[in-house]
C-alpha cells in the first residue's frame, strides 16, 4: 500500500473516533435555541392527559386575552364618555348663559321709552319708542331706599299705564329701633290705585290717583281710603323729573311725598331724590325720625 493512502485512511479513523454521537433525527435539523423549548413528557396517542393539558392551555389563554380586552376597553371607553360629556355640559352651561345675559342687554337696551326720534327722518310717523311718555302701553317696576335716621325705609312700587288708564300698586318697609330696645319696631304700609291722566303727551304724562291705602301695625291692620297725585315730565334728553303726592285723611293721618330726578338707560332707570313722610304718633314706628330722607334706586320701564 502506498504512503498516500495510508495517511489517508489513518485520518479518516481518526476523525470517526474523536466526532460526538450523532442524535437519531428523522427529517428534521439539528437546532441551538430547541435546548431552551419546554419538553413534553411522552404520552400515549390519544390518551386523556394530552388532552387536558392542551385544552387548559386553551383555556387560560382565552381567559387571560379576554380579561385583558375587556378591561381596556371599558376603562377607556368610560374615560373618554365622561370627559366627553362633560366638554358637552360645559359648553351647553356657557352658551346658555351668553344667550340669557345678551337677551337681557338688547332688551334693556331697546325697549326703553326714552330713544327720540330718528333724527335720518324727522317727517316719519313715531315709533313707539319716541313716544316717551305718551306710549300706548308702558310697564314700571322700581324699588327705592332711604336711609332714615333711627331706622331705614324700603318701597317697592310696579305699575302699568296705558293711553289714559292704569294702576299703581305699592309696599314701603319702615323699621326704627327705639331707645333701649334691642328689637326692631317695623310697619308695612301698602297702597293700592288705579290712576287717570288727564294730560299725556310726548315729555309729560300727569296722573291723578284714588284707591286704599293699609298699615300693618303690632296688633292691629287699618284700612283707609287714598288719594294721590303724580307727574313724570322730560328734563333733558334721558333725564327726567318725578313728582308724587299721595294723602290718606283716616282713620289715620298719613301724607307721602317725593321729588327726584330718573336716568333712562334704555329700559333702565336709575333714580334718586327727596322723600317727606309723616305718620300718626300712635301708629310711626318708635325711633323712627319720620320727615325728610333722602332716597335712591333703581327699575325698569318698558
Amino acid at each position: 500500500m502506498s504512503l498516500p493512502k495510508v495517511v489517508l485512511g489513518g485520518g479518516l479513523l481518526v476523525g470517526l473516533l474523536a466526532a460526538p454521537p450523532a442524535e437519531a433525527r428523522f427529517g428534521k435539523r439539528s437546532d441551538s435555541h430547541e435546548a431552551s423549548k419546554p419538553v413534553h413528557e411522552a404520552t400515549a396517542i390519544g390518551s386523556d392527559r394530552d388532552s387536558d393539558s392542551k385544552q387548559d392551555d386553551e383555556n387560560k389563554n382565552r381567559s387571560s386575552k379576554s380579561q385583558r380586552t375587556t378591561v381596556s376597553s371599558t376603562d377607556d371607553s368610560f374615560e373618554f364618555s365622561s370627559s366627553a360629556s362633560s366638554d358637552v355640559g360645559a359648553a351647553l352651561v356657557g352658551a346658555l348663559i351668553e344667550l340669557m345675559f345678551r337677551g337681557m342687554g338688547e332688551a334693556i337696551g331697546s325697549l326703553g321709552t326714552h330713544h327720540g326720534h330718528d333724527i335720518n327722518a324727522p317727517d316719519a310717523p313715531p315709533e313707539r319708542n319716541s313716544l316717551r311718555h305718551a306710549v300706548p302701553f308702558s310697564f314700571r317696576a322700581g324699588l327705592l331706599v332711604s336711609p332714615v335716621r333711627g331706622g331705614t325705609g324700603l318701597d317697592f312700587d310696579v305699575g302699568w299705564d296705558a293711553q289714559r288708564f292704569g294702576a299703581d300698586l305699592r309696599v314701603s318697609r319702615l323699621a326704627g329701633r327705639g331707645e333701649g330696645s334691642t328689637s326692631r319696631d317695623t310697619r308695612t304700609l301698602g297702597e293700592m290705585h288705579v290712576t287717570y291722566s288727564p294730560l299725556v303727551r310726548e315729555e309729560l304724562r300727569l296722573r291723578v290717583e284714588a284707591g286704599v291705602s293699609t298699615l300693618d301695625a303690632p296688633g292691629a291692620i287699618y284700612v283707609a281710603p287714598s288719594l294721590g297725585l303724580s307727574v313724570d315730565a322730560c328734563l333733558l334728553g334721558p333725564l327726567d323729573v318725578e313728582g308724587r303726592l299721595q294723602m290718606t285723611p283716616g282713620p289715620y293721618q298719613q301724607v307721602d311725598a317725593r321729588a327726584g330726578l330718573a336716568l333712562h338707560l334704555g329700559g333702565l332707570m336709575l333714580r334718586g331724590g327727596v322723600r317727606y313722610l309723616t305718620l300718626d304718633s300712635e301708629v310711626a314706628p318708635l325711633g323712627l325720625a319720620l320727615g325728610f330722607a333722602p332716597e335712591f334706586g333703581a327699575g325698569f320701564v318698558f
